[in-house]
């Protein structure tokens, strides 16, 4: 084959150029960082030769502050279609050493053909994020671009799985579209995401803050709950992204995927009869009874630093995914507050809108009180729990181990609000209220004319432990389908799930509902 006027060694020459865009020695410059490239970022996480690449030759078009004096082939993003564990994902990563990252006119239309083409095909989408935000050069152009990466975020919500890989400092616009997503993870002592940085914040409100405490990995995990999984390098990073894309569907009209599983669903858990202590206030590890009953106890717990009062993650029986939702006593003995109402619900919501069922442990004593709560709109934020409770239409499966009083009762998958299958252990406790509580808001009369108020108060708590602190009356009423031994939790859900799998619901039409934000 003839190179017709070395047609083939330009091409050759402007791939090789493409490689390093913003010229030699800059590559070098990012692993000094400690960081990846933007290529070897997606060649890392994917599936060895899969990578397709999109749009290596695309340059910007502004001419503005000496930028018609540089070129940069791709403009600062590497933008392609994988495979990952064999399924389609759309991808970009975006390239720091490329001014910075920063979003321009270019950028910004190569993400959004990407975007478009992954809800076209129902593939999710993985963006690699490592930008200082909008690209100062181009002006309101940057802002427009972010604005339809923003609008296509929305678009694709519960339509196609989106995850956030943050690899480096993001600022600004840049932190947005990560938060529309469905998932985020962050590296450590990498990854910042903040609105404005520390020298901003210094100038306007006169606080020192340095990137990683403002906006660092465990900042997030532990503070604001921005980010869902930590790793500690990107190595780690690209597992966890592997492992959660193993349990989720490729979109909203498929079921996840199944697995051949060798763990028996018909098993037992006889552990699990140990597992509630016979002090009603004493402390467990809910995560035990979590892995007890999933296959080979793998849990992938997600937020586990923040809003630890309850723990929510995906597992699988009998090789299919479950998403779970649970109370945590070790921590503020379960109890429902405004963090953990909205992790919950972020997550049951997701669960809902791809398909997946939803199994959920109760030990809750209530809801939080304190004017910090009231006055942080705890009415407002644990109704969001209660709405995506109500709203999801996918299996829900709930199994109550020991408290479940109040109103939290009711918002925690309750046979009332539609939840299909509920089940307590013997050790299960449903009622208004905690047996003391109860008896000196009912006795209170009767105890303080009583000779021995103590004496009575121990013998109303008593009695009313007999008639309310057990499962039965909510059985007799039907709240719950079947009180039964805690070593049985495996196989009956398993059966249940195998009862639901055809499950369908209609609802009334609508636009969508108007969930209390």
């Amino acid at each position: 084959m003839t190179d017709r006027d070395g047609k083939t060694e330009q091409l050759r020459e402007r791939r090789a150029q493409a490689l390093e865009p913003a010229g030699a020695g800059a590559n070098e410059k990012q692993h000094a960082r400690g960081k990846r490239t933007a290529r070897e970022r997606i060649a890392a996480l994917v599936d060895p030769g899969s990578f397709v690449e999109f749009d290596m030759f695309a340059i910007h078009r502004s001419s503005a502050f000496g930028l018609d004096e540089r070129e940069f082939l791709g403009d600062g993003v590497v933008t392609g279609r994988a495979a990952i564990g064999g399924r389609q994902v759309f991808l970009f990563s975006q390239d720091f050493t490329v001014l910075g990252g920063s979003l321009g006119e270019v950028f910004a239309e190569k993400i959004c053909k990407v975007m478009d083409l992954a809800v076209r095909t129902g593939s999710p989408i993985v963006g690699i994020n490592d930008s200082g935000g909008a690209r100062i050069q181009e002006g309101v152009v940057s802002l427009g671009g972010y604005a339809e990466i923003f609008w296509r975020n929305v678009q694709a919500s519960g339509v196609i799985p989106q995850i956030s890989l943050i690899a480096g400092p993001c600022a600004g616009g840049a932190v947005y579209s990560p938060a529309i997503t469905d998932f985020t993870i962050m590296v450590e002592n990498i990854s910042q995401m903040f609105i404005t940085g520390p020298e901003i914040i210094k100038a306007v409100t006169g606080e020192d803050v340095t990137f990683e405490q403002l906006g660092g990995a465990l900042t997030h995990a532990t503070k604001s709950g921005v980010t869902d999984l930590v790793a500690a390098d990107e190595a780690e990073m690209n597992l966890q992204t592997r492992r959660l894309l193993s349990f989720i569907p490729q979109n909203n009209l498929e079921d996840p995927p199944r697995y051949a599983c060798d763990d028996d669903p018909q098993r037992l858990a006889p552990e699990l009869d140990d597992l509630i202590p016979d002090a009603p206030n004493k402390p467990y590890d809910i995560k035990d009874a979590i892995v007890a009953v999933l296959d080979d106890g793998d849990f992938f717990e997600l937020a586990e630093l923040y809003a630890q009062n309850i723990v929510i993650g995906f597992g699988r029986i009998g090789g299919s995914t479950v998403g779970i939702v649970a109370n945590q006593p070790k921590v503020l003995a379960g109890v429902l507050d405004i963090a953990s109402s909205i992790k919950a619900a972020r997550f049951v919501r997701f669960c809902d809108a791809f398909n997946i069922p939803l199994l959920t442990f109760v030990d809750v004593p209530g809801f939080l009180p304190g004017t910090a709560q009231e006055y942080g709109g705890i009415i407002k934020h644990g109704a969001k729990l209660l709405y995506a409770f109500a709203e999801a239409s996918v299996p829900k499966i709930t199994v109550i181990t020991r408290k479940a009083y109040g109103g939290a009762y009711d918002v925690m998958a309750s046979k009332h609000i539609r939840a299909d299958y509920n089940v307590a252990w013997p050790s299960a406790e449903i009622a208004v209220m905690g047996a003391a509580g109860a008896v000196k808001t009912i006795f209170r009369r009767e105890i303080a004319e009583s000779t021995d108020p103590e004496a009575k108060t121990a013998e109303l708590v008593a009695d009313y432990e007999r008639r309310f602190a057990n499962p039965f009356i909510a059985a007799e009423r039907g709240y719950v389908d079947d009180v039964i031994e805690a070593s049985q939790t495996r196989q009956v859900v398993a059966r249940a799930l195998d009862m639901l799998a055809d499950k369908r619901v209609e609802r009334p039409k609508r636009k969508h509902g108007n969930i209390p934000l």
